[in-house]
């Protein structure tokens, strides 16, 4: 269903969960760009096969159709120094899936198991050389279970719901204060409470809340992160020992 090209170093695979409007992605696309390493936004998947199922007319409750389609739709995403682009059967749709009916719908239909199961086998294919920093709900859970490093970002409801309003009127998409906080409310007891996947925090997971931290102080975190979990055990120790 994915086919991601794009040439990246051997490295660890970098997994961030967490919650929506936490910052994750700009975080993640941020680091894999310092870090040479590919950016694997699996949000991006899962919404753009979301537009696919409302052009389809397909209802968002039946499940089985869903299913069905995700194994006849041809996802790519591009990788141009960082920036990623988003192809559906071939269309570019990267500014067509960051609305917020596209999201309430991916959150939907990223809990049907078929679906799940479908995208996940080709992530880890994706990941398998190393050198990823893979962004969504199940990567240090699911996905990447034996993560070199596994993150887990989460924030504040207020302070979630007043980024992404932020990041939706940049877009020219105006929406209420309560609206946006609805949206997010409904999107966190559907990713939390969902039977396949569940958002949650692998017990592993280091956690970091960005309510008060700008990106820049989120990225130079988790790059810390990566730092201390790529040199050798052998200089750990040292290091812990203060030689």
């Amino acid at each position: 269903m994915v086919n991601y090209e794009g040439a990246r170093k051997r490295g660890i695979i970098v997994a961030i969960d967490g919650t929506a409007g936490c910052g994750k992605s700009t975080t993640a696309k941020a680091v894999a760009r310092s870090l040479g390493y590919l950016y694997l936004d699996t949000g991006a998947m899962y919404r753009a096969f979301a537009l696919k199922v409302l052009r389809s007319g397909i209802p968002l409750g039946e499940t089985s159709s869903i299913g069905s389609l995700a194994e006849k739709t041809y996802v790519t995403l591009g990788n141009d120094d960082g920036e990623i682009s988003v192809f559906l059967d071939g269309e570019d749709v990267t500014a067509l899936i960051r609305s917020p009916e596209i999201s309430s719908a991916a959150s939907v239909i990223s809990a049907v198991k078929h679906v799940r199961e479908v995208l996940a086998n080709q992530q880890r294919k994706i990941g398998e050389a190393g050198g990823v920093v893979a962004e969504g709900r199940d990567m240090g859970t699911v996905v990447f279970p034996v993560a070199g490093l596994k993150i887990f970002m989460t924030a504040s409801l207020e302070e979630r719901a007043k980024r992404r309003r932020r990041e939706l009127q940049l877009r020219g998409i105006e929406v209420s204060d309560q609206a946006v906080l609805e949206e997010l409310k409904t999107r966190d007891e559907r990713d939390t409470s969902r039977a396949n996947s569940p958002l949650r925090r692998a017990p592993e997971a280091v956690e970091i809340d960005t309510t008060s931290l700008t990106i820049e102080e989120q990225v130079a975190r988790v790059l810390s992160l990566v730092k201390e979990h790529t040199i050798p055990e052998e200089a750990r120790e040292k290091m812990r020992d203060g030689c």
